[in-house]
């Protein structure tokens, strides 16, 4: 460290630098430390653990597990060409920039200034008047000045390095959402993928039941001819029919913002990749779930939370930045230049004019103001902490219930086949004793819409249940790798 007796004969603008550096590790306000949080288990975690699935696949990457072709080119599209997406490096760009303006504020400045003046002096004016008078006045002049000046804010107590704190927090801020728009396009698509391939699914089941219901009536009609049916049963045949069809209308209009949705989701213009999925596919078997009991994990990955805690950072820095107004702020300027009436002597050690000036600016008396925007910024940090934790639990809230959704639907699942298998037996056996002439033709009838209605269940709980695996993918926060931003995964 050095002495004071050498400080005091170095000159002004060095001593006050030498004094910034004495000072540098002085920072007023709190020093930041990440909110501690501490989750259990999830509750639910045991009820997707012990489920019969494929591997789990790499969270960044959850869609690979569904083993789709035609879910993985549509993620890729996704993600290359979402006009979402590509807004999202602009922001960070935004943020980068505040946080880079910061941190150049800590910087002394530089300017060059370079001026040429030139007057026709007024007579009537005092100067003009007294110039006048004077042998050899020459009314036109011209005044020729050349100069660099230069000053610097010395950032004693820290309360520019404080908001340099802010900015780089908000800029990861930023960064975060970005991630989190990524993880929402991600799943977004999935989810009207399976939403389109659920609808397939139960418009081709509600073509069949159409045809089946037309069949009863046919033989019904056939009936009314020969007496052996009442006007009744064909009026309860006809609606058969129009209920079938009924169901047709709402699968489409499902069917078509679906596929809208997944275009726009893809940057594209709707209907311009809906003919690549005219073709009905089976929703494939669901994935399982990787580390589905690990809070922490979680708590890392997930865009939201990670935004919060960075708001709560930049919050605290700011007390910083406020509480510096309490102590006196330093700046040093000066400038270096050359001034004169003639170009010939412009650079000329007569025409050199240096100026240098320090300054000291203290708030010792603002009726509050100072004690006001402390009070106001300790406020925020304790708002931006509470939404914090508020995210948290929203956060493991998501998860609990994308698990008990996904165990639940496919639960639900299972049970649903086995009454298609049950109902396809029934069926098989009611053809048996129709052709054996034991039932009419009717009851075989029946027993096919029965299976259909089934069908029509299982392949809307299929679809279901692919979602509901989508949802815990979200909520874990899949869909981001740790190379695509410089944030910790």
């Amino acid at each position: 460290m050095a002495s004071v007796s050498s400080i005091r004969h170095l000159p002004a603008f060095a001593m006050a630098s030498v004094l910034a550096s004495l000072l540098s590790g002085c920072e007023v306000g709190p020093d930041y430390h990440v909110p501690t949080t501490t989750l259990a288990a999830f509750h639910n975690a045991d009820a997707v653990d012990g489920r019969q699935a494929p591997p789990a696949p790499p969270l960044d990457q959850w869609w690979k597990g569904f083993n789709d072709p035609e879910l993985d080119r549509i993620e890729q599209r996704a993600l290359a060409q979402n006009l979402d997406l590509s807004a999202s490096p602009a922001r960070v760009q935004q943020a980068r920039a505040a946080a880079e303006a910061a941190s150049a504020q800590l910087l002394p400045t530089a300017d060059l200034n370079t001026q040429v003046s030139a007057l026709h002096q007024s007579l009537e004016s005092p100067l003009g008047e007294l110039g006048q008078s004077l042998p050899g006045y020459n009314r036109d002049q011209r005044l020729y000045d050349v100069g660099a000046a230069a000053s610097w804010e010395i950032d004693l107590f820290g309360g520019l390095r404080r908001g340099q704190e802010a900015a780089r927090a908000e800029a990861q801020a930023a960064e975060a959402e970005g991630l989190g728009t990524r993880v929402s396009i991600a799943a977004d698509a999935a989810d009207a993928y399976f939403r389109v391939r659920g609808d397939q699914a139960q418009l081709d089941v509600a073509r069949r039941q159409i045809d089946v219901d037309a069949h009863l009536l046919d033989l019904v009609q056939l009936q009314h001819t020969r007496g052996i049916a009442t006007n009744r049963e064909v009026a309860q045949a006809q609606a058969l029919v129009l209920q079938a069809r009924t169901t047709i209308p709402p699968l489409r209009i499902d069917l078509e913002a679906q596929l809208n949705r997944l275009d726009v989701l893809m940057g594209a213009q709707p209907g311009t990749y809906a003919s690549k999925l005219s073709a009905v596919s089976a929703i494939a078997a669901i994935p399982g779930i990787p580390d589905a009991d690990q809070p922490m994990d979680m708590l890392r990955r997930r865009p939201d939370v990670i935004v919060a805690e960075r708001r709560v950072a930049a919050a605290s820095a700011r007390i910083g930045v406020a509480v510096s107004d309490y102590y006196p702020k330093i700046s040093l300027s000066g400038a270096l230049g050359f001034d004169s009436l003639s170009a010939n002597h412009l650079f000329t050690g007569s025409a050199f004019q240096p100026i240098g000036t320090g300054a000291l600016r203290w708030r010792i008396f603002d009726f509050g103001k100072v004690d006001a925007e402390v009070a106001n910024v300790r406020g925020r940090d304790a708002e931006a902490l509470a939404q914090y934790r508020q995210t948290v639990l929203h956060a493991a809230e998501d998860v609990e219930n994308a698990f008990m959704e996904l165990s639940q639907t496919e639960l639900r699942t299972q049970e649903l086949q086995d009454e298609v298998i049950s109902l396809t037996h029934a069926r098989d056996l009611s053809e048996e004793s129709f052709s054996s002439g034991v039932i009419p033709l009717t009851d075989v009838l029946d027993a096919d819409r029965q299976l259909l209605s089934a069908q029509d269940d299982l392949a809307q709980n299929c679809a279901a249940a692919a979602r509901a695996a989508v949802h815990s993918f979200r909520a874990l926060g899949g869909g981001w790798t740790a190379e695509l931003s410089g944030l910790a995964a």
